[in-house]
C-alpha cells in the first residue's frame, strides 16, 4: 500500500515534537544521521595537523614537514627525506611523539566519555566527571602521596601501588558507590537519581581530600599539580597504560551510540521500542567511567574537554549521537594536543598545568551553553 500523504492543511509537528516523532518512527535508521564523510576528513585532518603542530614546537622547533615526513617513516614501507639529525629525530620519536600521542588518546576518550554522558543524563551539561570519578581519584591519590609524605620513603616499595593506579581505582570506586547509593532508594536508576547520588559521593570523597591536605599542608603542593593536570611522558609506559581502556571504551560506546539516541526521547518511549533502558544505561556509562578512570590515571584532573568538544561537534554536524561520538574522539584527541602545546609554550621555558588552560577556554564556553540551553527551553 502506498504511503499517504499528510494532508497540507494539517500542522507538521516542530520543534521537540519533531523531533521525537522522527526519533519514534525510525530508531534506528541505515545510515547514521548527521554523519558526512567530510566532517570525518576534518577530523583526521585536524588530528593530524594537531600532531605535526605538537611535535614540531616546543623549546627546540623544528620544521613541520620535517617533522610530517619524520612521522610518515614510521609507517612500515615508507621512507622518506626528512632532512633531520639523529639529535632531532631522537626528540619526535622518543620525546614528544609519545606526548602528543597520549594528548590524542586521553582527549579523544574524555570528549566521548561527555558525549555519551550527556546522552545517557540527558543532560547537555554532563561530563565525564559527574559520578564523582574526580574526587574519587583525588582522594586516592592524595592518600597515597600524604602517606609518602607521612612515612618519609616510598610506600609503595614492593607494593603494585602507584598514583596512576590509585586514581584509576578510586575513579571507579566511586562510580560504583553513586550507583549502589543511587539503587538506594529502589531499583529505578533514573538519570536524575544517579546525577544526585554523583553530587552527594563527590561532597563526601571531596570533604576527605580536604580533611587529609588540612592535616597534612607540605603534600599540598604536590597534590594540586596533579589535580591540575599534565600530559608529562618519558617515553611510551603512559600511552600503554591508557591505550587498552581507551579502544574498550571506544568500541562499547561506539557500536551502541545508536541506543543514546533512542534514549534521548525517555524511558518510556525506548522501552515501547524493545530497548531495556536501565540496562543500556549501566553498559553506557560503565564504559565511559572505565575510559575517563583511565584517562585521570595518567593525566590528573582536566576539565571540560567532555564539555566543549561534544558541544562544537553536535553544532558542526548534527545532533544525533550517531555522529557526536565518533567525531568527538577525533576533535576531541586534537583540542587536547593543541591545548597542551599551548600549555608548554605560552610561558616557555616554563609550563603551565593543562587543565588551567581547558579552564581558561572551558569557562567561557559553559556559559554559552548554558545560556543557549535555556534559550532553547523557553
Amino acid at each position: 500500500m502506498a504511503e499517504t500523504p499528510v494532508s497540507s492543511g494539517a500542522p507538521a509537528p516542530s520543534g521537540r515534537g519533531a523531533r521525537r516523532a522522527r526519533d519514534v518512527r525510525d530508531p534506528f535508521p541505515a545510515r547514521p544521521a548527521g554523519l558526512r564523510r567530510r566532517w570525518l576528513v576534518a577530523g583526521i585532518v585536524a588530528v593530524a595537523v594537531a600532531a605535526v603542530a605538537g611535535i614540531a614546537y616546543g623549546p627546540v622547533s623544528l620544521p613541520p614537514g620535517s617533522v610530517a615526513a619524520e612521522l610518515l617513516n614510521l609507517v612500515p614501507g615508507v621512507h622518506l627525506q626528512s632532512g633531520l639529525n639523529e639529535r632531532e629525530i631522537a626528540i619526535v620519536t622518543d620525546l614528544r611523539l609519545p606526548r602528543v600521542v597520549l594528548g590524542l588518546l586521553v582527549g579523544g576518550t574524555l570528549a566521548l566519555a561527555g558525549g555519551c554522558y550527556q546522552g545517557v543524563f540527558r543532560n547537555p551539561l554532563a561530563d565525564p566527571h559527574l559520578l564523582g570519578v574526580a574526587a574519587g581519584a583525588g582522594l586516592a591519590v592524595t592518600a597515597v602521596i600524604v602517606m609518602r609524605g607521612v612515612t618519609g620513603a616510598d610506600i609503595t616499595v614492593g607494593l603494585p601501588v602507584t598514583v596512576p593506579l590509585a586514581a584509576f581505582v578510586g575513579a571507579l570506586g566511586a562510580v560504583l558507590l553513586t550507583y549502589l547509593l543511587g539503587a538506594a532508594g529502589g531499583r529505578d536508576r533514573s538519570p536524575a537519581t544517579l546525577i544526585l547520588a554523583g553530587v552527594a559521593v563527590s561532597a563526601f570523597l571531596s570533604a576527605g581530600q580536604t580533611y587529609l591536605l588540612q592535616n597534612n599542608a607540605e603534600s599540598i603542593q604536590e597534590v594540586y599539580s596533579w589535580m591540575l593536570g599534565r600530559l608529562t611522558t618519558a617515553g611510551w609506559h603512559d600511552v600503554l597504560i591508557v591505550l587498552p581502556y581507551a579502544v574498550v571504551t571506544a568500541g562499547v560506546l561506539l557500536l551502541h551510540r545508536r541506543e543514546l539516541d533512542v534514549l534521548t526521547i525517555g524511558d518510556d518511549e525506548a522501552s515501547s521500542l524493545g530497548l531495556h533502558p536501565q540496562r543500556s544505561r549501566l553498559l553506557l556509562v560503565a564504559a565511559a567511567s572505565l575510559g575517563t578512570a583511565a584517562a585521570v590515571s595518567v593525566s590528573g584532573l582536566i576539565g571540560f574537554v567532555g564539555i566543549i568538544v561534544p558541544h562544537t561537534v553536535r553544532m558542526l554536524a548534527g545532533a544525533s549521537y550517531r555522529a557526536i561520538l565518533p567525531l568527538s574522539v577525533l576533535f576531541g584527541g586534537a583540542f587536547l594536543a593543541l591545548t597542551d602545546l599551548i600549555a608548554r609554550t605560552v610561558a616557555a621555558p616554563a609550563e603551565i598545568p593543562i587543565g588551567v588552560v581547558t579552564a581558561i577556554l572551558g569557562g567561557p564556553f559553559f556559559a554559552l551553553v548554558l545560556r543557549t540551553t535555556k534559550r532553547v527551553e523557553t
